[in-house]
């Protein structure tokens, strides 16, 4: 007990320690004007009610919660419109938003998020994005049933009140005139530190509250006990819904009302680096992390008005050094974490008495051949823009391969794998340009490049359990885009007017042309997929899942957990090298706008959609997902592309797609032997090898 308190009081002071530092950079690098100064603050505290609703929820889920911005859209647009539309009063409107937020929190846990309860964490995950766009949708049309438009509009002051900060010292820098500070201000002042200590009284004072503590801590428990662990979900998830709703409303009046997402990428990194740094539970510290970060953000802006993405390099620099500072749990809750984070259930082979039946042996091998022949007869068959669209279809695949090994067989979380796929592409650009190198060499270094990369970033926040290599890939993803490979502060990589020609291979065999290219992408799709099959059967594979499944059994046998996982990373990244090298030659010019934050989520929705069991689901995945933007032209079909096209996969198939071929490869094996897949092998044996004396069944082994 004396360790583990030791502990926990060293977590929660290296934390402070972290914010503390944070402030001291603010102040002394990134100095703000007084009176920016307190806004800045203002605006923390607001994000600061998002990140707290975030740890609330992932304490009760395990689960990030990316929509819980636009939980608070949907209400805050109709308090809004009560407001501006109705005339309302403005209590009458912050009440009736408030109630609306509790009903859609509510509503948003019983519909969604309760079905995905037995699912892994990843798929609920990618079920909050998809979420997130239906309520942007929703966001946007609810001021059109008023037949208006409240886009950017600011609720009237509710009483009158100016102010203009000012304050002299030497970290604040001199303002001519100061900004000034209205009733939206001090409302937000006041009430946004209230919300987060009414919660914290809610949690550790009243009886529900120790319920949901207790719930968190070990669900399964507390069930037995006969908690009702569903309810309280709910009442979480409204609560973190009204918290969202009063950020999103006192926002408004502020900066005025958001139109479509509610949260940015730079807020969305915030928030995830508060949670990481509150060690992703620690209220207060979570809190306190988001408002220094909003400042540190701000001040950046103020310094460098001319160049704002490099604030969110500055930021991303910041969250990786914090997770420096960090020390890994050694509690039974944090390695509960780990085995909640497992990605989805491999795809199982068939026995091989099943696989060694004529009639399966038959069908397989025809399927396979009919898709290889089609596959290949692409170019013959359709015009050159559709090849080329086939041939990006072939590099995000192999990317989604590359998170079929860090997700599927580690169980760890990426979101900034096309930041990797950027570095790599633009490595392989470069010395395609520069020196001339073979494309076959190309991909190699473009894959070492990536991970070199992966390495680095992989260090510290593999150390750790949990969400912290998804929030430090986020970072990655964000100053990969806006400062490393932006051309405005580095040259070494190819502009986006710059060609990248495809040379000839060794010299002498030609892949200029749209089909050959194509070609050599499915031979390196090949060569991908055979070598992470075999990666897969050797002992670093075996090593991987068995840290994944157990990490203590695992280092009971003498498996290095931080190794296991860190190889994963590095291999992932260098597959993802690998495919963003075949993507910038694909389109014959490297452009980071190909490579950024967001397409990261776009990889990892696909990845899950496909299913994270088999390399093959990542193919299925980058067929769904860029076969529906790309290849059908009907709008109602277009929709399977949407996050509400994906979250109705993920209600049908929580597994993803490989799940439903799983599924009908053992119907049709059945149909064909006259077993199932799943009986004893004794049975299956004795079935196909046509057996007909009852002692040779008992005989065989069990």
């Amino acid at each position: 007990m004396r360790r583990w308190g030791a502990s926990r009081i060293s977590s929660a002071t290296v934390a402070w320690a972290v914010v503390a530092a944070l402030v001291l950079l603010q102040l002394v690098c990134f100095g703000l004007p007084f009176s920016r100064w307190v806004e800045a603050g203002i605006k923390g505290l607001l994000v600061a009610m998002l990140a707290v609703g975030m740890a609330l929820i992932y304490r009760a889920n395990r689960v990030v919660n990316f929509a819980q911005a636009d939980l608070g859209n949907v209400p805050a647009g109709f308090a809004v419109s009560f407001l501006l539309f109705w005339g309302w009063p403005y209590l009458v409107s912050l009440g009736a938003g408030l109630v609306l937020a509790v009903v859609l929190g509510a509503v948003v846990e019983m519909a969604f998020i309760r079905r995905f309860r037995t699912s892994p964490r990843l798929v609920v995950t990618v079920a909050t994005i998809g979420i997130t766009q239906l309520l942007v949708v929703l966001g946007i049309l609810v001021p059109r049933w008023w037949g208006r438009n409240a886009a950017g509009e600011r609720p009237a002051v509710p009483f009158d009140w100016k102010f203009t900060p000012s304050f002299r010292w030497a970290f604040w820098k001199p303002e001519a005139g100061g900004l000034i500070l209205n009733a939206h201000h001090l409302i937000a002042l006041f009430a946004a530190p209230a919300a987060m200590l009414g919660v914290a009284w809610f949690l550790n004072r009243s009886r529900l509250g120790t319920a949901i503590r207790a719930s968190a801590e070990r669900s399964d428990r507390a069930a037995m006990l006969g908690i009702p662990v569903g309810r309280l979900h709910t009442v979480v998830w409204a609560i973190s819904a009204a918290l969202a709703f009063l950020a999103l409303f006192l926002r408004s009046g502020i900066q005025g009302v958001p139109y479509g997402v509610a949260s940015s990428l730079p807020s969305l990194l915030v928030a995830l680096g508060a949670l990481v740094i509150g060690r992703m539970e620690h209220l207060p510290t979570v809190a306190v992390t988001a408002v220094v970060l909003t400042m540190l953000e701000a001040g950046v802006r103020w310094r460098y008005d001319d160049a704002p993405g490099l604030a969110y390099a500055i930021m991303a620099a910041a969250v990786f050094v914090a997770l420096l500072a960090q020390r890994s749990g050694t509690t039974r809750r944090d390695t509960d974490t780990t085995s909640s984070w497992r990605g989805a259930e491999e795809i199982r082979p068939l026995p091989a008495a099943l696989a060694a039946n004529e009639w399966v042996r038959t069908l397989r091998v025809t399927l396979a051949g009919l898709a290889v022949l089609f596959v290949v007869m692409v170019p013959r068959l359709f015009e050159v823009d559709t090849v080329i669209k086939a041939t990006a279809v072939v590099a995000f695949a192999v990317i989604g391969m590359s998170l079929v090994v860090l997700t599927g067989w580690s169980g760890q979380i990426s979101f900034g794998q096309m930041a990797l796929s950027g570095i790599g592409a633009a490595v392989g650009a470069t010395v395609t340009t520069r020196w001339h190198v073979d494309l076959t060499l190309s991909l190699l270094l473009g894959g070492a490049a990536a991970a070199v990369a992966a390495l680095v970033v992989g260090l510290p926040a593999l150390r750790l359990r949990g969400m912290y290599l998804a929030v430090t890939t986020f970072a990655l993803a964000l100053a990969t885009e806006f400062w490393v490979l932006n051309g405005r502060f580095f040259g070494w990589f190819p502009r986006p007017s710059t060609q990248v020609a495809r040379l000839p291979l060794f010299g002498r065999l030609s892949i200029a042309s749209t089909n050959r290219f194509y070609w050599y992408s499915l031979v390196v799709l090949a060569l991908v997929y055979l070598g992470l099959r075999g990666i897969r059967r050797s002992r670093t594979g075996r090593a991987v899942v068995a840290v994944r499944e157990n990490e203590r059994a695992a280092q009971s046998y003498s498996i290095g957990a931080v190794r296991a996982r860190l190889t994963a990373f590095v291999i992932s990244g260098f597959v993802a090298g690998v495919g963003g090298v075949l993507l910038v030659h694909g389109s014959t010019a490297f452009d980071i706008k190909n490579y950024g934050a967001g397409d990261s989520f776009t990889v990892f929705i696909s990845a899950v959609i496909g299913g994270l069991g088999s390399l093959g689901g990542a193919v299925l995945g980058a067929l769904y997902l860029r076969g529906t933007q790309w290849f059908i032209t009907d709008q109602a079909w277009q929709l399977l592309s949407t996050g509400f096209g994906v979250l109705l996969v993920l209600l049908i198939l929580p597994g993803g797609l490989g799940s439903l071929w799983v599924t009908l490869r053992d119907t049709v094996v059945r149909l064909l032997t006259g077993r199932r897949v799943n009986e004893p092998d004794a049975v299956v044996i004795a079935t196909v090898d046509s057996v007909d004396s009852v002692d040779s069944v008992e005989e065989a082994p069990a």
